[in-house]
């Protein structure tokens, strides 16, 4: 036998016993899980998750992912946070305009002034209603699309279970796999595994 056969015979086995590893600690993180997932996930799933994990590769990909989403919520939040303030600042000018009208208005056009006032008061808040509406549509439709990023990366990565769905249920799965695979990288790091 020659010294690269036998290399590739210790390799195979340090990969088959942390094949074996990662299965056996999964099928531990599972049962942490609602029932109704823990039955979906069969021995075959998880065996072919367990070795999809072996190289660490995966785990560098979900944090990567994490990583870009935590970035895009709190820029999303950001986003959200400015126009709040811009609409604040809004309110804030027409009650000051207003304000100063009523102090300065004749009493014979008081009535005529807030009636005026309460018309641009309404049209404000549509205005402001219609905005918040359409940033908060906006942020929807950014976070749908970081999902099916995220599902294709895994998917083409080949993590089993990742595949581009809006299906609640397998949106549910999906979450669920991730935990396990963060609970699982977790625990190796704190170990040292990894």
């Amino acid at each position: 036998m020659d010294v690269y056969a036998e290399v590739v015979d210790v390799d195979s086995t340090k990969q088959q016993e942390r094949h074996y590893y990662l299965l056996s600690e999964l099928q531990t993180l599972v049962k942490d899980l609602p029932s109704s997932f823990q039955q979906r996930l069969s021995y075959n799933t998880l065996s072919d998750l367990a070795l999809a994990l072996i190289d660490g590769t995966v785990y560098e990909i979900v944090q990567g992912l994490l990583d870009i989403q935590h970035l895009t919520e709190k820029n999303l939040y950001n986003q959200r946070q400015k126009l709040h303030c811009e609409h604040q600042g809004l309110k804030q000018d027409l009650a000051r305009k207003h304000k100063d009208a009523l102090q300065s208005c004749k009493s014979h056009n008081l009535a005529l002034l807030k009636s005026n006032q309460q018309a641009e008061q309404e049209a404000l808040e549509i205005r402001v209603r219609e905005e918040q509406r359409m940033m908060d549509k906006k942020i929807v439709a950014e976070i749908d699309q970081k999902v099916i990023d995220q599902q294709n990366t895994l998917e083409k990565a080949g993590v089993p279970g990742f595949y581009i769905t809006t299906n609640p249920q397998e949106l549910t799965m999906q979450m669920n796999l991730l935990e396990l695979i963060l609970k699982l990288q977790q625990k190796e790091s704190q170990s040292g595994i990894l």
